[in-house]
């Protein structure tokens, strides 16, 4: 049997902090599995908050200067976690954070230098994991389905819930598919930092407040939500269209929350629906918004007859993403694809990411 110990690393949209799981992957008759022997979270502090969500009008020399700094902000992280867990990773893979994604353009950007976290761990690292995919005429995103494949293959659906809401499945010709669905945490957590929170908190903002039919209506309209999949969101288009579009009802903050997840889980609906589920298969919800009862119970009602949504247990809801990129950075060492064109209609599978640092043997 094939053991293999990675360290994941995944900073999302959603600011909450850095995600850091170390994983045991095992490889036996074909077959991967996965064990979370540890896993925790370094909440950003305000400065790195604003400095991060103020670095996509910043400068070129502010944007390289960050990249630099946030990389040895996650070496600090790793060194703590370490220490904290004992455990010896023989890899990491760091996603990093995302400041630009523009496939249509032809980039995507994460900051966190591989090369400075190998620099400064002493340990391998792969990292970019989207680049080469945009390079091939893909969305570079999502990245996670083929560890949804490989890893969750128990759940016809897999949700996640971050700052923006996506999913995979296998369509009726057994075709791996998915693609983002809609914003999620990167509109509610703002909209609750009105309110002075860091988020809300079991959806008690948005269940306090009163869907407004004509919003609802008027949201479905994005031309983003018209197109097949493979199609992926970024922080840009939240903010020059959803976000602006919200803003123009004058809408007690409630009212926008509890018609913004009604929206949410009609668009998860939808993207089910269209993918053919027939109430007998099984949903896995993960990430920050499998935390939100209010958004849980209106996906639950819209989904009863096509899918059963299951939400796991509250490590693998907060850290399946990172669980994930650290398989995906094992895949990359191995020399082994682990981004699916089928998904992000690139033009060929690819093995995705940059490595540093030392080489791994990985035996024949």
């Amino acid at each position: 049997m094939e053991k293999y110990n990675v360290l994941g690393i995944m900073s999302g949209t959603s600011l909450d902090g850095l995600d850091l799981a170390f994983c045991r992957f095992e490889k036996e008759d074909g077959k991967w599995k996965y064990i979370v022997e540890a896993a925790d979270v370094f909440e950003y502090t305000e400065e790195w908050k604003k400095r991060l969500e103020g670095l996509f009008h910043a400068s070129a020399l502010e944007l390289a200067q960050t990249d630099a700094d946030f990389a040895k902000f996650t070496a600090i992280c790793v060194h703590d976690f370490i220490k904290k867990y004992q455990v010896s990773p023989i890899l990491i893979s760091s996603h990093g954070h995302t400041i630009f994604h523009q496939p249509e353009n032809g980039f995507t950007t994460q900051i966190g230098s591989g090369a400075i976290i190998s620099a400064h761990t002493g340990l391998p690292v792969v990292s970019d994991l989207r680049s080469v995919d945009v390079a091939l005429g893909g969305q570079g995103a999502p990245l996670v389905p083929i560890g949804d494949a490989l890893l969750f293959g128990g759940y016809e659906y897999c949700l996640n819930l971050g700052g923006i809401a996506n999913i995979s499945y296998d369509n009726r010709a057994g075709n791996r598919m998915a693609g983002d669905i809609c914003p999620i945490n990167l509109v509610l957590n703002l909209l609750a930092q009105k309110k002075g929170l860091k988020y809300d908190e079991g959806g008690a903002i948005g269940k306090s407040g009163q869907r407004n039919d004509i919003l609802l209506h008027d949201l479905k309209n994005f031309e983003f939500y018209q197109k097949p999949f493979p199609k992926s969101l970024g922080r840009e288009w939240v903010e020059s269209h959803f976000l602006k579009k919200l803003f123009s009802y004058k809408l007690p903050l409630e009212d926008l929350v509890a018609t913004c997840c009604h929206h949410f889980a009609e668009m998860i609906f939808e993207t089910v629906k269209a993918g053919g589920g027939n109430g007998r298969e099984k949903m896995l919800v993960t990430g920050g918004g499998a935390f939100n009862s209010f958004l849980i119970d209106l996906i639950r009602e819209k989904c009863q007859d096509s899918v059963e949504v299951v939400v796991p247990d509250k490590l693998t809801v907060a850290y399946k993403e990172a669980v994930i990129f650290a398989f995906l950075g094992l895949l990359r060492a191995m020399n082994l694809n682990n981004c699916l064109s089928s998904v992000t209609g690139a033009f060929t599978d690819s093995i995705g990411g940059a490595l540093y640092g030392k080489s791994i043997s990985f035996g024949d």
